[in-house]
């Protein structure tokens, strides 16, 4: 087919944009990204407790297009690429979301093969767990670039993480590779919430920084700290940081503990995979050098002796409050460079 130089033009000049989908336990983030990584609009669905996934596939779908119409007020020359979609429990090979243990939908999910049904006009659709869409975002267009070997730590209600490896992310056999989470931190110790005890996200997550906070409560008998006004379901890992930031001990303590915990496990992922550098990701985060420095701390004491001193420990370069999206948005191009 010939077409006028007009035309061409036109056409070189078409804007590339990925949609990307976050899917959190409580809600649902969905953007329209473009090849630079910028958010050209997004919005927020609930993620339901029904259960009925058709009928989320038809809640998704319907905030997926009018995003697009949106978008294309915006810019009328815009090329649809594809729909990437983080997830927990996401099987990038089968397109599966399978036994999330937060999320309603129960067992094993088509999730792509629903969706790709309601885009006949989209062909590039994919899914992976979510912190390897983080993975991938940081690595497109973060502070990964131009690495071929890093890892990527997502801490908030749970401890994720992505582990790329000569340029590729690492899915292993089965498509649920990189569980660095789960690896087993103190052997019969707190109870993790897939149901196994002593694991890394039982002390490094947002819900393990208040258990440790509470422990050191019972320890010390402390009631002049501002977090023993708190009950249990009231606290959080903010008011954890504002009172370390005002100076208290405890909280402060529960941040070098949390800290030497997550230092640890991270020495052990430059062990099996001796990446580059390590990007930390998350609402802990926010507390800066109050976490990264024990980690690091303890991250050099737990290091064989060839690997001291080389790796680097970083938080994330991706916007904090669209990197879900744009590292969804990021597994799209990912899929058109095979």
């Amino acid at each position: 087919m010939r077409f006028s130089l007009s035309v061409k033009i036109k056409f070189e000049q078409m804007k590339k944009v990925s949609v990307g989908v976050d899917i959190g336990g409580t809600n649902t983030a969905i953007g329209v990204v473009d090849d630079m990584g910028h958010v050209l609009t997004k919005d927020n669905i609930a993620t339901p407790i029904h259960g009925d996934i058709n009928l989320y596939i038809d809640e998704l779908a319907a905030s997926i297009k009018n995003l697009i119409t949106n978008a294309k007020l915006l810019n009328e020359d815009l090329e649809i690429l594809g729909i990437g979609i983080g997830a927990p429990n996401g099987n990038y090979y089968k397109g599966t979301i399978e036994h999330a243990p937060n999320l309603s939908f129960k067992g094993v999910v088509p999730f792509v093969d629903l969706l790709k049904a309601r885009f006949d006009d989209i062909e590039a659709i994919a899914l992976t767990n979510d912190a390897n869409a983080a993975a991938i975002g940081e690595m497109m267009y973060g502070g990964a670039k131009g690495m071929k070997n890093f890892a990527m730590y997502t801490l908030g209600t749970g401890v994720g993480s992505g582990l790329v490896v000569n340029g590729d992310l690492v899915y292993g056999h089965d498509g649920f590779a990189g569980e660095c989470g789960h690896t087993t931190l103190i052997p019969g110790g707190r109870l993790c919430g897939c149901g196994a005890k002593g694991h890394l996200e039982a002390y490094c997550s947002a819900p393990g920084m208040k258990r440790t906070a509470f422990e050191l409560l019972v320890q010390t008998n402390d009631t002049e700290s501002p977090l023993a006004k708190h009950s249990y379901n009231e606290l959080n890992s903010k008011m954890i940081y504002d009172a370390a930031v005002e100076g208290d001990k405890l909280a402060n303590e529960v941040f070098e503990i949390t800290g030497g915990y997550l230092g640890q496990g991270l020495a052990d992922t430059v062990h099996h995979n001796s990446p580059e550098a390590i990007f930390l990701f998350g609402g802990p985060l926010a507390a800066g050098n109050l976490i990264l420095d024990p980690t690091k701390k303890a991250f050099e004491d737990h290091l064989l002796s060839i690997f001291k001193n080389k790796i680097k420990i970083m938080p994330s370069k991706l916007n904090a409050g669209d990197a879900a999206i744009v590292g969804a948005s990021a597994l799209v191009l990912k899929e058109l460079e095979k």
